[in-house]
Formats: structure tokens, sequence, C-alpha cells
């Protein structure tokens, strides 16, 4: 039996596609998408708004710095930092949603429209319409 690299590469490829579009597979990688990009918004709460602010506590109980007014303003406090990562999770949120939702949806969608379309049939053989010609003569008389 001799092997045909470009027939084996095509069904690598095939099982490939088959592994990769099924839908356990797409919502996985989706949800670890979604997971690392919620992650830093977390990470960017907990570091930018949090922190400094118990950081200002902190040196407003231990009095080891006079607390003024001033040390309360935002500017410690990077809200900036933190709006970044929820437009940027919004961002990667939205184009999951159109690339997987909407463009694969639509794919899949394809894919069965034309796997439902039913088949023309295959042409009577000979044997076929003499066996037909029969029938039909025998239902006349």
């Amino acid at each position: 039996m001799a092997l045909v690299p470009t027939k084996q590469a095509f069904t690598l490829l095939d099982e490939f596609k088959n592994f990769a579009l099924k839908g356990n597979v797409i919502d996985l990688a989706v949800g670890v998408i979604i997971g690392g990009a919620f992650g830093k918004i977390v990470d960017s709460l907990v570091k930018h708004i949090f922190m400094p602010s118990i950081n200002l506590l902190v040196r407003a109980i231990s009095g080891k710095s006079e607390l003024k007014f001033d040390d309360w303003q935002w500017n410690g406090i990077l809200y900036g930092n933190f709006l970044t990562e929820i437009l940027n999770f919004i961002i990667i949120a939205a184009a999951l949603f159109l690339f997987v939702v909407k463009l694969l949806g639509f794919i899949m969608k394809m894919k069965k429209t034309e796997a439902a379309a039913p088949a023309a049939p295959p042409a009577p053989t000979k044997d076929q319409e003499l066996l037909m010609e029969i029938r039909d003569l025998l239902k006349a008389k």
C-alpha cells in the first residue's frame, strides 16, 4: 500500500477541523479567553483602586504621616487603568461574540442547509425503465 502524503495531510486537516469546530472545544476556548480578560479586571481593581485606598486608610490610622485633605484626592488611585481594563474586556468579549456566535454560527448554518438539501435521485437504469413500462401496461389493463 503506497502512502499518499497529500491525502494524509487532507485527512489530518479534516480531523483537526472536526475536532476544533465542536461546540465543547469552542465554548472552552471562549471561556478561557473571557476568564483571562475578567482576571485582568479583578487584578486592576485590586492594584489600582483597592490598594491605594487601603494605603491611604492605613497611613491615616497609623499617624505616620500627617494626613491632609489633599491626600484623599484621586491622585494615588489609578482609576484610568481600571477603566482601560474594563474597556479591553468589552472589546475582547464583543470580538469573540462576533466571531464565535455570528461567523461560526453562519458557517454552521450554511453547512446544515447544504447537507439538508436533498440530492437528486439517480436516473433509472434500463432494467428499471423496462419494469416501469411493464407496470404501466399492467395498470392500463
